[in-house]
């Protein structure tokens, strides 16, 4: 008898051929036949009218602390993610020195916005060594798998100390003892090792990242610890100095080809985003992957599938009046308070005249940008967009703020005052920080088609307080594939194939990603027709009363996990099949 049978979907395999009409039957956690199945199963879904897909794996998120405290792996779960890669942009928590623990937190607080009082509470430090943290996380049921990769941040801290703190150079024993520690992880299944060279990544006292700086011959000493390895990823985020230094772009490329090509013809990833301070760096990125492709160095960009975007309003991280006089003397109070204050019409008139002070500087985490965002509101708010019950994330720009208020002939400020206080306060703006340079997201499907493209950037678990982009595998499939009409669609195919045959040979995930006999049994029962994303909520249900966003779905008729259900009818089941990926314990990572 068969443990679950899938009976009349539509097939969509994840190798990118045509779909196909089939039944599926799960055995044991392993997908055990495809095609007309007549015999019995302790549990039939009927999915016709629905597609079947492999479970979507999700290369970069954040759930390094979370994965500590919550079984759920939320949102992740909840857009059809079966498989999450954590430790991305070099920030995490492993290895760890007891006194190394609160300086670790300030960092992913600051560079991830989670709050650090969360992660005090939550996280259970039962490991030091990296091999130790990932049995914590094999010790621990989850609804969904999880593979770690080796954080730049935490390893320079464990070994360097205050001088890692401090941007000091790595000597050559240091970078020994780096590699050393790096491969040992590696031996024990780590999936890879990520680092940050980003101006806006900070810790939550506004201190740089121990690893921004960080100089060639330490990068390539840690790419070499790959050599003779047979699986393993480099993952890298990068503005190029963007902030500080512009013109050091090929200067920077430079560093990252040589850790690349000291990875020994490893998969090495970058971070791919248009951004309007550059709005062509990421051209120039795809000039030089193209370039080092054809001096025989492969390397992949990690896209999203709409705007790097962060929702802003009163309950938010980020809001418009953040730095205005007025709003600082009344934030420390509860929004209903706030809310109440703010419609006042002599605090309205008294607010509206001032103009935003500094917020970012020395001792916090606010990047400069932010500064120039609050003292720019009125060009702030062309890329501002109320969300929509049904969220719109391409909108054009007549319907901005900017553009309502001109329509509306009130001033553009007053605009922004009145939709920051609708829902009670409640109100959640979209704000496309990257990706939305000319409102539309025909450079979105460029990256997204580029042959070295996988799927990256949700930051699944991060920037809890002003983003919630663990969603796109929902939204590629309903807003690309069916309802996109400023452009080209993708096939379903093809969109499906790219969030899980791609990302799982770049991985080296051989037992899954595709729906085939003999594969783990990771699988998605979608009602497509019927697909949607929900609108963000703010929920304050991490450990010390914190808060994040949350964003459902609804048209998951089932997620399977190793062949049992985690998400029935968009529910969230109890079971907990969740386990550790050890590449170890996998095929030869595929190297494409």
């Amino acid at each position: 008898m068969l443990d679950i049978k899938i009976k009349n979907g539509l097939i969509v395999d994840g190798t990118g051929a045509e779909a196909f009409s089939a039944d599926l039957g799960i055995k044991a956690g392993q997908i055990v036949r495809i095609g007309s199945i007549d015999e019995d199963a302790r549990e039939t879904i009927d999915a016709s009218g629905m597609i079947v897909t492999p479970g979507f794996i999700d290369l970069h998120t954040h759930y390094d602390g979370q994965n500590s405290w919550d079984e759920t792996v939320a949102p992740s779960v909840y857009h059809g993610i079966t498989t999450a890669v954590t430790g991305s942009c070099g920030v995490g928590f492993a290895p760890c020195r007891e006194d190394d623990r609160e300086r670790l937190i300030r960092l992913m607080e600051g560079v991830e916005d989670i709050p650090g009082t969360a992660l005090s509470e939550g996280i259970v430090w039962n490991w030091e060594s990296f091999p130790e943290y990932m049995d914590a996380m094999d010790g621990m049921p989850h609804s969904i798998d999880l593979a770690v990769q080796v954080p730049h941040d935490a390893l320079r801290v464990y070994v360097m100390g205050e001088r890692a703190v401090a941007q000091e150079a790595a000597s050559a024993q240091d970078i020994a003892q780096m590699q050393k520690l790096l491969r040992e992880a590696l031996q024990a299944g780590a999936a890879g090792f990520s680092t940050g060279r980003s101006d806006v990544h900070r810790s939550a006292d506004g201190d740089w990242t121990p690893a921004s700086e960080a100089s060639r011959e330490e990068l390539v000493g840690l790419a070499e610890a790959f050599v003779g390895l047979d699986h393993g990823v480099l993952q890298m985020v990068n503005d190029f100095d963007l902030e500080r230094d512009p013109n050091r772009f090929d200067a920077e490329f430079d560093i990252l080809e040589a850790f690349a090509r000291a990875g020994d013809g490893h998969n090495m990833s970058l971070s791919l985003m248009q951004r309007d301070m550059a709005p062509n760096q990421w051209c120039k990125i795809l000039e030089r992957v193209d370039a080092a492709k054809n001096n025989d160095l492969t390397i992949h960009v990690q896209v999203a599938p709409r705007g790097i975007g962060v929702m802003v309003g009163l309950s938010c991280t980020f809001h418009p009046f953040m730095g205005f006089p007025s709003y600082k003397a009344i934030a420390d109070k509860p929004l209903e308070e706030r809310v109440a204050i703010m419609r006042d019409p002599d605090f309205k008139a008294k607010m509206l005249q001032e103009e935003s002070e500094n917020v970012s500087g020395e001792g916090n985490s606010v990047p400069p940008l932010v500064d120039i965002f609050l003292k720019n509101l009125e060009m702030v708010s062309a890329k501002l967009f109320r969300l929509g019950e049904q969220p719109d994330y391409e909108q054009p720009f007549e319907q901005s703020l900017y553009m309502q208020a001109k329509a509306a002939e009130m001033p553009v400020l007053e605009a922004i005052y009145e939709a920051v206080l609708e829902n009670d306060g409640r109100a959640l703006l979209y704000f496309p920080i990257y990706n939305y340079t000319e409102f539309d997201y025909a450079n979105v499907l460029t990256m997204l088609k580029h042959p070295h493209a996988i799927p990256g950037l949700s930051d699944g678990g991060a920037h809890v307080g002003t983003v919630c982009d663990a969603s796109f595998p929902t939204y590629t499939l309903s807003h690309w594939t069916r309802d996109r009409t400023r452009g080209d669609k993708i096939e379903l195919k093809d969109a499906v194939h790219f969030m899980t045959e791609v990302p799982a040979q770049y991985m080296g995930f051989s037992d899954r990603g595709v729906l085939k006999e003999g594969a783990k049994a990771d699988i998605n029962v979608i009602a497509h027709d019927k697909l949607c994303l929900e609108h963000p909520v703010m929920l304050k249900d991490l450990p010390g009363g914190g808060q994040r966003l949350m964003q459902r779905a609804r048209g998951y008729r089932a997620t399977i996990v190793s062949g049992e259900i985690v998400v029935e009818n968009d529910q969230l089941t109890n079971a907990r099949p969740g386990r550790l990926v050890r590449l170890n314990e996998l095929s030869s990572a595929a190297r494409i």
